[in-house]
């Protein structure tokens, strides 16, 4: 077993080897996250930052300086890098990462350029008449791929409908699907037999009341003694006096004892290197009552 002691001292020099934070934490038997706690800061920074150096000075694939050219060519055209991306079948950040800093465009410009093209798609004239004639601002949003919002900014106020629903046309009820018209009898059902009432007839099972007393009393649940005389439980629980009845913690402590394992003994496993989850595993707790306990 490997000793506690020299864990971060091991953890930093696989780190300083070259090994990545997943690879120690898969060697040494941890969690990525106790590596990082063991290596300082400014190395992983360190060693983040030489990553990215190292991926920028490899080799460009044929493949990977064409789509360079591509996401430079439409991002230069005016595209916003959701359409570049959307058009090239990557993701916004493949399209983030090819465009060097000098390239990209400030928010504002941004902005500028996105108010431009939603004129464009979104011309005025032919969005009032599309209006007039009755369409809504979700409708025409959607037409043209545009918020609601965007189609509400291009029609004027004195256009607007009211929010009100627009009244459809009310069409005449046929007379044999009026409600004033009395509905048909449906068939009588057929009488169902009367239920005994109960504690009209008292079952005879295959166990005395004195016998199911005595296997209660000496442990056995009401579901086992059940199962025995063929009933189901609740019928068990009708034979046994109210006051013999157990709780449900009662029984869960009866039916689930839980082992005897004192704190001496847990901290005696997590000294020799045990997780949480393994200590239960052997003492037959869950991680976290041996974590109670200890």
């Amino acid at each position: 077993m490997r000793d506690l002691k020299m864990l971060p001292a091991l953890i930093r020099r696989r780190y300083r080897e070259g090994a990545s934070i997943a690879v120690v934490a898969r060697e040494l038997g941890v969690s990525k996250s106790t590596v990082r706690r063991h290596v300082p800061a400014q190395e992983r920074r360190d060693a983040a930052a030489a990553a990215r150096q190292r991926h920028r000075n490899r080799a460009e694939t044929p493949y990977e300086k064409v789509l360079r050219a591509q996401v430079v060519r439409l991002y230069g055209s005016g595209m916003p890098q959701q359409r570049v991306a959307a058009t090239l079948g990557i993701s916004v950040e493949a399209v983030v990462a090819r465009l060097e800093p000098s390239q990209r465009r400030s928010r504002q410009e941004a902005a500028r350029l996105a108010v431009e093209q939603q004129g464009e798609l979104v011309p005025q004239d032919e969005v009032i008449a599309r209006y007039a004639q009755g369409a809504t601002m979700t409708e025409l949003g959607r037409l043209y791929g545009v918020h609601p919002s965007t189609i509400r900014r291009r029609i004027p106020d004195d256009l607007l409908r009211s929010r009100g629903r627009t009244p459809k046309p009310r069409t005449r009820i046929p007379e044999a699907d009026r409600r004033g018209r009395p509905p048909e009898k449906a068939p009588a059902p057929s009488p169902r037999p009367a239920k005994p009432r109960p504690g009209g007839v008292r079952i005879v099972l295959a166990l005395s009341d004195e016998e199911i007393l005595t296997r209660y009393r000496a442990g056995q649940s009401a579901t086992a003694i059940g199962r025995a005389a063929g009933v189901d439980c609740r019928t068990i629980l009708r034979r046994i006096p109210e006051a013999e009845r157990r709780g449900h913690l009662q029984a869960q402590r009866l039916n689930r004892p839980a082992p005897d394992v004192d704190a001496d003994t847990i901290r005696a496993l997590r000294a020799r290197g045990l997780s949480w989850e393994a200590i239960g595993a052997e003492v037959g707790l869950s991680a976290k009552t041996v974590r109670a306990r200890a």
